[in-house]
């Protein structure tokens, strides 16, 4: 059977690094470096011809400079002669723009399945999409994989006593059911509203929560505002704790101080995104294995949907 190479570009190599450690696979040779005026230049380091290939790079910030990167990247390999091209994306930038939701805008994530696919990648794996609908952009296999598999083992290490999974919103309930169904737990929903017109959202809670610990889960943490508001009224409705799961840590603006002030006693990420700061409150859960494992079965020609049964 014909071997494998796998590249990282510069948005994660820590990323890229542990993913070839544990499967014991050298990281490939590739310079990415810039011209004065920003723009990428990407060599291949060694011969591609006849492989398949994996390229590591989520499409976090800045994000048009690691899209752009992925791009240039996947066309030096196409034009060396790999064999299959794999989009290793473990966090999917513009998913959150998924539908035209007001007149006259675009569905940015079409767009960039578009690209994705003319660029000339065979296969792209990523993490919790936003959307899942995003998956039918794309006319390539698209694995959409789980992050509520490490986020599962990690609950039930904490061993709560009367634990309670919560949507921080509406939108999020299908993700928080699935989860809350793979621990064999309870669910709540945090409604938000607006009252009366020119009034700020007010939070209720759709459950009870008195005396519980409550789980927040989301895709993605972002500003952390839904987040930290969602806590607020959760501990003032009676739950014992509050922790949030998110598979993304984006965490933009203000978010580290908000969650350093907030009343969130943990908040668990993957690494699927490099944290640009450090905090006590914030727990970084690996999904390096998970990735590494899907690699090494899109190559054998193994199934990838059992891992998740």
């Amino acid at each position: 059977m014909r071997s494998y190479k796998i590249f990282c570009g510069s948005a994660h190599p820590e990323f890229g690094s542990e993913i070839s450690k544990y499967l014991d696979i050298l990281l490939s040779s590739a310079s990415i470096t810039r011209f004065s005026d920003g723009e990428i230049n990407v060599q291949i380091g060694e011969s591609v011809r006849g492989k398949d290939v994996f390229i590591i790079q989520p499409t976090c910030a800045p994000t048009n400079d690691n899209l752009m990167e992925l791009l240039i990247m996947t066309d030096a390999l196409k034009r060396s002669a790999a064999d299959t091209i794999n989009a290793v994306v473990p966090y999917f930038g513009y998913a959150r723009q998924d539908r035209k939701a007001a007149p006259r805008v675009p569905i940015s994530a079409k767009l960039v399945a578009n690209i994705i696919q003319n660029a000339g990648i065979d296969r792209l794996i990523t993490m919790d999409l936003h959307a899942g609908q995003i998956q039918g952009f794309f006319d390539i296999p698209v694995d959409n994989l789980y992050g509520s598999v490490v986020f599962r083992d990690y609950i039930k290490s904490k061993h709560f006593s009367d634990p309670i999974v919560a949507s921080p919103d509406i939108g999020g309930v299908a993700r928080a059911r699935y989860f809350a169904n793979k621990l064999g737990l309870d669910l709540v929903i945090v409604d938000k509203k607006r009252e009366k017109a020119n009034q700020s959202e007010v939070m209720n809670i759709i459950g009870d929560v008195n005396g519980k610990d409550v789980i927040l889960i989301d895709d993605m943490i972002d500003t952390a505002g839904t987040m930290c508001k969602a806590a607020d009224v959760l501990k003032q409705r009676g739950a014992k704790s509050v922790i949030a799961l998110g598979t993304h840590p984006v965490l933009s603006g203000p978010a580290f101080e908000r969650i350093e002030k907030s009343v969130l006693d943990e908040v668990v990420v993957t690494n699927s995104i490099p944290l640009a700061h450090k905090s006590a409150k914030i727990k970084v859960l690996s999904v390096v294995p998970l990735f590494a494992e899907v690699i090494r079965r899109i190559h054998y020609n193994e199934s990838v949907d059992s891992l998740f049964i």
